[in-house]
């Protein structure tokens, strides 16, 4: 096990033990450490992506780069896992998507669970504020443990990513409270659902629209169909994008479902500091800077606990 340190945070490396063979996850940590029990958030990367993307240790500039400043300020435990390779050879995640074959088949909301245990025993994690918040397959992933892990789990969030058509899940059974991000120009996962992926991008499944995706939590939580909408300011006259907030319930400690609402952007999350370059911006779409979604993710998550 090896330490050091990124920004404010400190990264170690670990691993668990699973029926497939060691898993493997990084672990942020505050650098200066926190009385009492910490709360705990899991990211999960997208298709062919990693742990050591997610905490900004590869080519591409991620934007959940931005939650070890988030750790150290909040005194929060972060870990951002690795997925499996599934038959196309790229590491991911084996979400609900029943039309989805290049995914792995690996148990991987047994892989979180160990996770969660591993952090509660070793790293002072406390068990009533566990968080999931995912990307494209990733967010896939978070909503499958949605459904069959939700008692564990206070809140989760989703990015770029549609709930399936074809379901391998059961439908769940208990409401959770519920962030998704989405742009309205996403090409991979596009916003009015249909086929996931791109003309390089085969076997990938399908997914409902966006706004539907949405609609399906906000039902399960019983939660009234008129939201709360507030435009968010925006920082720069050049960036086309523009960011709209749904919120429907309005007390930050029980259950509320909030959506995103990416205009003009693509499949990649929001930043400030962590821009994407123009290349990849041709590929996934364009980037909104008008929040840091590491920091609206945890706005969301920091009041709500599990029962």
């Amino acid at each position: 096990m090896t330490a050091l340190q990124a920004g404010a945070a400190t990264i170690v490396d670990e691993t668990v033990q699973r029926p497939e063979g060691a898993r493997h996850y990084l672990l942020a940590q505050p650098a200066t450490p926190v009385a009492g029990k910490l709360p705990l958030v899991i990211l999960l990367h997208g298709h062919a992506a990693s742990a050591n993307l997610t905490f900004g240790k590869g080519k591409i500039d991620d934007p959940a780069a931005a939650w070890l400043a988030v750790a150290d300020r909040e005194g929060l435990l972060v870990i951002a896992p690795d997925g499996a390779k599934g038959s196309d050879d790229k590491q991911g995640w084996n979400d609900c998507r029943a039309d989805a074959p290049t995914n792995p088949k690996t148990d991987d909301v047994g892989f979180i669970a160990a996770m969660i245990d591993q952090a509660v025993a070793q790293h002072n994690a406390d068990p009533s504020r566990v968080y999931l918040s995912g990307a494209s397959n990733g967010g896939g992933m978070v909503y499958r443990a949605a459904i069959e892990m939700g008692p564990r789990l206070a809140a989760v969030a989703v990015s770029s990513m549609l709930m399936p058509t074809k379901n391998l899940c059961a439908a769940p059974k208990r409401a959770l409270p519920v962030l998704v991000a989405h742009g309205t120009e996403d090409k991979i996962a596009p916003y009015a659902g249909g086929e996931v992926g791109h003309f390089l991008l085969t076997g990938r499944g399908s997914g409902l629209s966006a706004e539907d995706s949405v609609k399906y939590w906000r039902e399960l939580a019983q939660l009234p169909s008129t939201p709360t909408i507030t435009k968010v300011p925006h920082r720069d006259a050049d960036d086309k994008t523009a960011l709209v907030r749904y919120v429907w319930g309005s007390d930050p400690n029980g259950t509320q479902v909030e959506f995103l609402k990416m205009e003009n952007a693509g499949h990649v999350q929001p930043s400030i500091a962590h821009n994407l370059s123009w290349l990849v911006q041709a590929v996934l779409g364009k980037q909104n800077g008008d929040v840091e979604f590491a920091d609206e993710t945890w706005a969301f998550f920091k009041d709500k606990c599990a029962p």
